[in-house]
């Protein structure tokens, strides 16, 4: 049996080594250790001074968070009182810092009297982004310090912050510049010469914070307000550091006791922690080894340079990785070639490139006219218009040019991945790499799973995805796929809802108060009003075939040339980037109920959160039922990082698991029956939704088995 931390004595040192890999969690198991090593120590006289060090790569991840759902992190010893009595030892405890000190890794080294670290190495409290503050001391030790202000910043952020930097601050007492081999021999010796030198225990308790006053925390909450948004744990997280200001370290501990369980018990902690296990279970693939080896991805083709081509060569270029972007026009090739320097310009510009790195990558990206360029790549993305016909010429004309093993992607976003894999000779090869536009920007690809496409292929651009900096998620393949199928609802029923009798600015208001980044007529302006249109061709008869009123504002819209900010007019006008209202929505909205006899009313809030909000849920249950995502809780990082959905709410799935099954059934049942044929037409629900509901079971829940 494997022993998380080893026990031993150098001389007068003893030695705690955490080796709980791969990040030192702060379990059960290993806090036991670490009690059972300090009380050893503590016991022994020949022990003079005591230094906990790592045997893995980093120093301590932190807790582990799993322990909040099984109960362990109430097990004893707790991680708050044994570094209490880390604190409080009668002897010298230096923390030597060899890489991530994160979370209670980081409270760890606090509660210790000295702190030795690499350079390179990094410290941090990121509890915040789990929906939590630190719970071991971290609000109350640091704050004492390094200050307030520094404090707030690092415990409202949740960023790692350099140990050159915190050695500047107070947080660090010395940084070791030589080899890392040699760090723990180094940190012997730092407290060999601190025991020399009659180097005094130490503790936080015999500090105290200068109170920046109720002035600066008002103006701190100010300056984080937008990015904190319905958080819940970033406001616990300041109240615990002007505990901190104003009362002795026991009274501040006790604070951020009671804070860290407000914390954990909130909605937004439980939603946070789901996102957080979300992105970690979304490429795991069942039915497929995860050590399945890999095809080597050394040089990449894009084909088109228009917005999305062009994003998607940046994501390769800024991990370097050479690209061929191909055009079939010059000039096409050179605009597109121009707004990838100017983009990277820009940057440089904010200070976030060197005019070198510009320099470097653009000498990544070259541009072609000509497919036998492609010859030689590892991966070719397509990334042409959105139809069917002309992707499957690309795609005929890949199978010709492209070596063996090469992996072929489509960058579509509704279309029929099998269909476009059946214009080739090697339907193994393909797949779908869906970008979200801008695709140099946004985090999310889904990656569209094609009946015939092989395993190495799947996990190789999983690997790929992740080395571009990607949260890749899989999807089968359907109309929309999880991402776009889902949002065909949500949107269907805020255009609707403006015929029927609510304003745009009433809709938006809702879902922004809800949490969303943008409300849907806004959102709809923003990807383009004709864009929305052009997809709904491809899917006709399941839209616009059950319904003649089916997108009816949207489509009069597009057949009046407002398309949104692009020509500024949309559901809104547009001068810049300030928008205000546009009379003639609501004469669209007024002629068009006239026209297929809908009756204009005022409409309630609650019903527009309802509306909007439970058709994506019922259609995510029977994306769920139908096998195109494995998992519910791959839907909720789809909407998460693609479409703007609040991690505090953790997705849609995990909003209906929070807020009850049966009470997004009853809701869909009412409307149903209260909107008449179009109640029966779209808001039947999803058999899985109401076997899940009746059985009082969440989507969390569910077995596909």
């Amino acid at each position: 049996m494997t022993t998380p931390a080893h026990y031993q004595q150098k001389g007068q040192i003893a030695l705690i080594t955490l080796d709980s890999p791969p990040v030192n969690g702060l379990g059960h198991p290993l806090r036991q250790a670490i009690k059972a090593g300090l009380e050893t120590a503590l016991a022994n006289p020949d022990v003079k001074a005591i230094v906990i060090a790592s045997a893995g790569k980093l120093f301590c991840g932190g807790a582990d968070i799993a322990e909040f759902a099984s109960g362990g992190f109430d097990r004893e010893p707790r991680l708050p009182q044994l570094l209490v009595d880390i604190e409080n030892a009668s002897k010298p405890v230096v923390a030597a810092i060899n890489g991530m000190a994160l979370g209670g890794g980081f409270e760890l080294a606090l509660a210790c009297d000295y702190r030795i670290a690499l350079p390179q190495a990094k410290c941090g409290l990121p509890e915040v982004n789990i929906g939590i503050l630190p719970g071991a001391g971290g609000t109350q030790r640091l704050p004492r310090l390094i200050g307030a202000e520094m404090a707030l910043q690092m415990g409202t952020s949740g960023a790692p912050v350099a140990t050159g930097k915190l050695l500047q601050a107070g947080a660090i007492d010395r940084i070791f510049e030589g080899e890392p081999a040699d760090f723990v021999a180094a940190a012997i010796a730092y407290a060999e010469e601190l025991l020399a030198q009659g180097a005094p225990c130490k503790t936080c308790a015999d500090l105290s914070v200068e109170n920046p006053g109720a002035e600066f925390f008002a103006e701190f909450r100010q300056s984080i307000a937008r990015k904190t948004r319905g958080f819940f744990a970033p406001e616990r997280n300041i109240q615990c550091i002007e505990a901190a200001c104003e009362l002795p370290l026991a009274e501040g501990l006790a604070k951020e006791a009671e804070l860290f369980q407000q914390c954990a018990a909130s909605p937004q902690a439980r939603a946070q922690q789901h996102i957080f296990f979300a992105e970690r279970a979304a490429t795991k693939i069942p039915g497929v080894d995860p050590k399945t080896p890999l095809r080597p991805i050394a040089k990449v083709g894009v084909i088109g340079a228009g917005t999305m081509g062009g994003g998607i060569a940046m994501n390769f270029a800024n991990a370097g990785i050479p690209v061929t972007l191909l055009e079939v026009k010059p000039e096409a090739l050179e605009r597109g070639l121009g707004v990838i320097r100017n983009n990277y310009e820009i940057s440089a510009k904010k200070g976030r490139l060197s005019e070198a790195q510009v320099e470097e990558r653009m000498g990544l990206i070259q541009g072609s006219l000509d497919y036998a360029d492609l010859a030689q790549v590892d991966v070719v993305i397509e990334a042409v218009f959105e139809n069917m016909d002309i992707k499957k010429q690309v795609f005929a004309q890949l199978d010709k040019t492209c070596k063996p093993g090469a992996i072929l992607a489509t960058n579509t976003s509704t279309l029929d991945v099998d269909e476009i894999a059946a214009a080739t000779s090697r339907p193994q090869d393909v797949i779908g790499l869906h970008f979200f536009s801008p695709a140099n920007v946004m985090r999310l690809l889904e990656i569209v799973r094609g009946a015939k496409t092989a395993d190495d292929v799947l996990m190789t651009t999983i690997k790929m995805a992740q080395t571009i900096r990607k949260m890749p998620v899989v999807a089968g393949v359907c109309w929309g796929f999880i991402g776009n199928r889902g949002l065909e609802p949500y949107g269907r029923e805020a255009a609707r809802l403006v015929m029927e009798g609510a304003s745009p600015e009433q809709i938006d208001k809702v879902l922004y108060h809800w949490g969303l980044a943008m409300g849907l007529p806004s959102m709809i302006d923003l990807a383009g009003i004709d864009v929305g249109y052009l997809t709904r061709q491809g899917n006709r008869e399941a839209l616009y075939g059950r319904d003649d009123a089916y997108a009816a504002v949207c489509d009069a819209l597009y057949e009046a040339g407002h398309y949104g900010q692009k020509t500024g007019k949309g559901f809104y006008i547009y001068e810049g980037r300030n928008k205000q209202s546009n009379p003639e929505v609501i004469k669209i909205a007024e002629a068009l109920a006239a026209k297929h006899g809908i009756a204009r009313r005022q409409i309630s809030d609650q019903e527009i959160l309802e509306r909007c909000l439970y058709p994506l849920i019922n259609e995510g249950a029977q994306i769920l039922d139908e096998g195109i995502a494995y998992r519910a809780s791959d839907i909720d990082v789809i909407y998460c990082n693609g479409y703007g959905f609040p991690v505090y709410r953790g997705g849609p799935m995990q909003y209906a698991d929070e807020i009850g099954l049966d009470t997004v059934v009853e809701a869909l049942k009412k409307y149903q029956s209260e909107l008449g044929d179009y109640g029966q037409t779209w808001f039947q629900v999803s058999p899985l939704l109401q076997r899940l509901a009746s059985e009082g079971k969440t989507f969390k829940q569910f077995d596909r088995q």
